[in-house]
């Protein structure tokens, strides 16, 4: 008997030893996951992070609706520009290349055409507007390449 009560003992023994270290392991990883905060203990950590995972989830639909916003303020935005210069005087060596069409669209296609002759007594200015990459105006061949040179900006992304 007295043989059986030392195995008892011994087992028993190591029982506890492996419990205690198993306590204090779970001791470390409450104070782990308590660390940082103004917990005491782990229903007060809990309780934070629920309540931090609520403004979270918060922010999480305010962002949602910011950037849902900023989408459709971007897409009318300006996001393609192309430019042209060109001389109209070909012919009798006026003006130079400092004349200009410029296209400025959104990427639906909205936006504007400017033009510019310049020759040396005066210099005119043209705006055509744009909708859906075309204008209700006639477009000049230049103003027609910047508008390709605009709307290639879309094709590249």
């Amino acid at each position: 008997m007295e043989m059986h009560t030392r195995e008892i003992l011994i087992t028993l023994g190591v029982a506890c030893a492996l419990l205690i270290i198993f306590v204090v392991h779970l001791e470390i990883r409450v104070r782990r996951l308590t660390r940082g905060g103004k917990a005491k203990n782990l229903d007060e950590a809990m309780s934070t992070m629920e309540s931090d995972i609520k403004i979270i989830k918060q922010f999480k639909v305010e962002m949602i609706d910011h950037l849902a916003n900023v989408e459709i303020r971007l897409g009318r935005s300006v996001q393609g520009v192309g430019t042209v210069r060109f001389n109209p005087f070909r012919g009798n060596g006026e003006g130079g290349s400092q004349s200009f069409a410029s296209s400025f669209i959104s990427e639906k296609g909205n936006g504007v055409v400017l033009s510019s002759l310049y020759s040396r007594d005066h210099v005119s200015i043209f705006s055509k507007p744009i909708k859906d990459f075309k204008s209700e105006y006639e477009l000049t061949d230049e103003e027609k390449k910047s508008l390709v040179i605009a709307r290639e900006i879309f094709s590249k992304k």
